[in-house]
């Protein structure tokens, strides 16, 4: 699987080891990682990033990371926080948000291995499974292991985390199960916006280093798409 995880400390070295073992614990998984690291609450929320895990310390300025956490819950429930702080007396409020954690500095690495654990359990259970027509049958694929979709004809090339398919039903069938998450950036394909790193008005770049055209004709509609996606908002509208 692949996770974005984000790490807000205000602390620059206590945050990049904090990085440094969320890919030791992607790694030791066989999972990939795609780590972002910020400095403080408003940087996390400037950026307008989203992430399935989220490493955050208590006291870091104008906005705690509690405040931080209780804004994100409001518009993103699935988001996985785990406290990394010098804070005990935030315990209870960091559970108030349903916090997979809430761990004491200096982290100890074994229980912050075993916080991830919990957070990927948690993600997991959440997964979204959806069935596909083959030529052979149906298959049920969970939607986060699709990277990409690629119209042939009356068929789909589905390219996922971990090798490829080809389904026996168009490509507009799969953007009406897939849904949000996913975009048309073109006639001929489908793409998961959890993977993409860059949008220009020609293509989209996705972490593995695919690059996917984007039409003139639906620019507008996938840069709305990948902002709100990354936004954490309910639709698609800016």
């Amino acid at each position: 699987m692949n996770y974005l995880i984000a790490v807000c400390d205000d602390d620059v070295d206590i945050r990049s080891h904090i990085a440094y073992l969320a890919a030791l614990w992607a790694e030791g998984r066989k999972d990939s990682a795609h780590i972002m690291q910020y400095e403080s609450a408003e940087a996390f929320l400037l950026s307008e990033q989203s992430a399935d895990i989220l490493l955050l310390d208590v006291e870091m300025g104008r906005m705690s990371g509690v405040e931080l956490a209780r804004k994100l819950r409001e518009r993103k429930a699935d988001m996985q926080i785990v406290f990394v702080t010098a804070y005990p007396e935030y315990m209870a409020e960091g559970y108030e948000v349903q916090a997979v954690n809430y761990l004491l500095k200096p982290v100890d690495t074994s229980k912050l291995f075993k916080a991830f654990d919990a957070a990927a359990e948690r993600l997991l259970s959440a997964r979204r499974a959806v069935l596909f027509k083959t030529a052979d049958g149906v298959i049920r694929l969970y939607a986060d292991q699709i990277v990409c979709a690629e119209a042939f004809a009356h068929s789909t090339s589905l390219t996922l985390e971990n090798g490829s398919c080809m389904l026996a039903e168009p490509i507009s069938s799969l953007e009406q199960k897939l849904g949000r998450g996913f975009v048309r950036c073109h006639r001929s394909y489908l793409v998961n916006l959890k993977l993409v790193s860059r949008f220009t008005r020609t293509e989209l770049l996705l972490d593995t280093g695919k690059r996917i055209p984007v039409s003139r004709r639906l620019a507008d509609e996938v840069r709305k798409s990948f902002i709100a996606y990354y936004r954490g908002e309910a639709d698609e509208t800016v």
